[in-house]
């Protein structure tokens, strides 16, 4: 489709229905109203379906929508892990500090509700995986099995984790992963250039709203002499 504005020309006033505003102090909100207010704001997010193991080989598997690519060189992802509620950690922190690897999976359509069900509050040790009915795949350079119905999967060594807040919950640690190996569907895959038809990405929204690509645009960067 074409751009939402194509008729508008540098230096124009934007049309914008936006008038009265609510101003939030962030200093009297809670952590569960500020939570609240992120993911409701800051929206589509990508989702990241995390497969890691613990040193004795038991692996798990969990979704994680503050998640965003850093650089390409080094090639690093980025996810967060948050403090749950009762303050305890997750299991997939747990199991990155102790092997410094991971994988991260993408989220496709006809994942949708399987990946969800992994986002339960399953007892550690166990293997959501499994529990999903989906299936485990060898990587190449990490331990951590890869999801075989994932269309891309990012093998991942930890570069650094970073601890945000002080541990209570709504505080997170920022995991940086450097990619040492990436696997495509084929189908998805054109010189060098994702096809997104073929990806189908499952975006998180606020609430328990989730989204996919629909309408999409192109729109060049000006060059400015």
């Amino acid at each position: 489709m074409s751009s939402p504005n194509p008729n508008w020309k540098p230096g124009q006033t934007v049309k914008s229905p936006v008038s009265e505003m609510v101003t939030l102090d962030a200093d009297k909100l809670s952590p569960p109203e500020l939570y609240k207010l992120i993911i409701g704001a800051v929206v589509p997010r990508p989702i990241a379906f995390v497969s890691t193991c613990n040193s004795q080989g038991q692996v798990n598997l969990a979704p994680f929508s503050f998640f965003t690519g850093v650089s390409s060189n080094p090639p690093c992802l980025v996810f967060s892990v948050a403090v749950r509620p009762n303050g305890a950690g997750k299991d997939t922190l747990r199991n990155v500090q102790e092997t410094g690897q991971f994988v991260v999976n993408s989220a496709n359509e006809w994942l949708a509700e399987p990946l969800v069900h992994t986002a339960a509050d399953f007892p550690y040790g166990v293997n959501e995986m499994e529990q999903a009915g989906l299936t485990p795949i060898a990587s190449v350079k990490v331990r951590p099995p890869r999801v075989k119905e994932s269309a891309v999967q990012f093998e991942c060594e930890v570069y650094k984790t970073m601890p945000i807040g002080d541990g209570s919950p709504g505080s997170a640690t920022l995991v940086v992963g450097r990619i040492v190996c990436a696997h495509v569907h084929k189908a998805a895959y054109d010189n060098g250039r994702i096809i997104l038809q073929e990806l189908r990405p499952v975006a998180r929204l606020g609430g328990i709203g989730y989204c996919l690509v629909g309408n999409t645009f192109e729109l060049p960067v000006p060059k400015i002499s």
